[in-house]
């Protein structure tokens, strides 16, 4: 093969069984894996490609995770800062599903709010609702928008491994 050649070849191997966020805006890989809340601490066999050429979006990132699939509240936060993105579902080595993210208008139940004050951080039963903006998300109770830093304000209830 010729060193051209080499270039096009795939440089991560495919996954059995799992997921693949394909389109991801340039440069939040990193923000995918927190909102996934993947460190690598439980053992994951996560791939990541940063910055990767696309045709469509110039730059993309790509993560693969094994043995696992989304849930519909991972999707819904991932839209938010990936709003291109595709998710692939892998099982024996076939994409048996794939789907763009949809943006939602309102978020329920995985962000918190940052507002200390805010009647979802009291001790009531009220579930935290944003309305998605173009650059961040509003609380519906008390108004307070998330513009950076998604990923730390997340309540999506992790698998256990």
């Amino acid at each position: 093969m010729s060193d051209d050649e080499h270039e096009h070849e795939l440089l991560v191997s495919k996954i059995e069984d799992g997921t693949v966020i394909d389109h991801v805006t340039g440069g939040q890989a990193l923000n995918v894996l927190a909102i996934l809340g993947i460190d690598g601490s439980r053992g994951e066999r996560v791939s990541v490609g940063i910055n990767v050429p696309s045709g469509r979006l110039g730059r993309k990132d790509i993560v693969k995770v094994e043995g696992r699939e989304l849930t519909p509240a991972e999707v819904d936060v991932l839209s938010l800062i990936a709003p291109n993105a595709t998710i692939n579902i892998i099982r024996g080595y076939d994409v048996i599903d794939k789907h763009r993210v949809e943006r939602t208008a309102v978020v329920a139940g995985i962000l918190s709010c940052p507002n200390p004050e805010c009647i979802t951080n009291a001790r009531e039963p009220v579930e935290t609702r944003f309305d998605v903006l173009d650059d961040g998300v509003r609380c519906v109770y008390c108004e307070s928008i998330i513009r950076e830093g998604l990923a730390e304000h997340i309540e999506v209830e992790r698998p256990s491994v």
